[in-house]
């Protein structure tokens, strides 16, 4: 089992390092969809602080019709704020894919239409237009994280530094 994050043309190089160090922190694959917005060399992976890039389960596609040829029957969650179902309202398979629009634009319309039953929305007041993108991609994969009993992570905290059984 494992979850997928989807980047559509992302376009900042912090936003895609801290989501893919929460892919990282899950087990979770990361895909992204060209173009980005940043160049994966060594130097802009450095910039976004992706010491751990080489060890991330990512790939690389050359538009969305590259994405779908090379993952079909993919169960795609499409989070927008266009979406009709909240994203807690919807069950997430364990190897489902979920996927999340660049940052000036979203998820374009022409996608939108072709996979409405699939749209799950983030709920937020009226006055804001969308939460970060980061900020999105980890609240969606922890929902469907949960729904499938954390599959293979640490459930248990560690101690290291305090014993918490002693008064203080």
């Amino acid at each position: 089992m494992a979850l997928n994050v989807v980047l559509y043309e992302p376009e900042i190089p912090a936003n895609t390092g801290n989501i893919g160090r929460t892919c990282m922190a899950t087990g979770t694959r990361l895909h992204l969809i060209e173009p980005l917005g940043f160049q994966l060399n060594e130097k802009a992976l450095k910039r976004a602080g992706l010491d751990y890039w080489k060890d991330l389960d990512v790939t690389t596609y050359l538009d969305y019709e590259d994405f779908l040829s090379k993952n079909p029957g993919a169960k795609i969650y499409m989070a927008t704020t266009k979406g009709a179902k909240v994203y807690t309202e919807v069950t997430y398979e364990p190897d489902c894919f979920l996927m999340f629009g660049k940052e000036s634009a979203g998820i374009p319309e022409e996608i939108l239409k072709r996979h409405k039953e699939c749209a799950v929305r983030i709920p937020m007041n009226p006055s804001i237009r969308s939460l970060n993108l980061s900020n999105s991609v980890a609240v969606v994969l922890y929902e469907a994280l949960r729904q499938n009993q954390f599959f293979q992570m640490q459930l248990e905290g560690r101690l290291t530094r305090y014993d918490w059984d002693e008064p203080v």
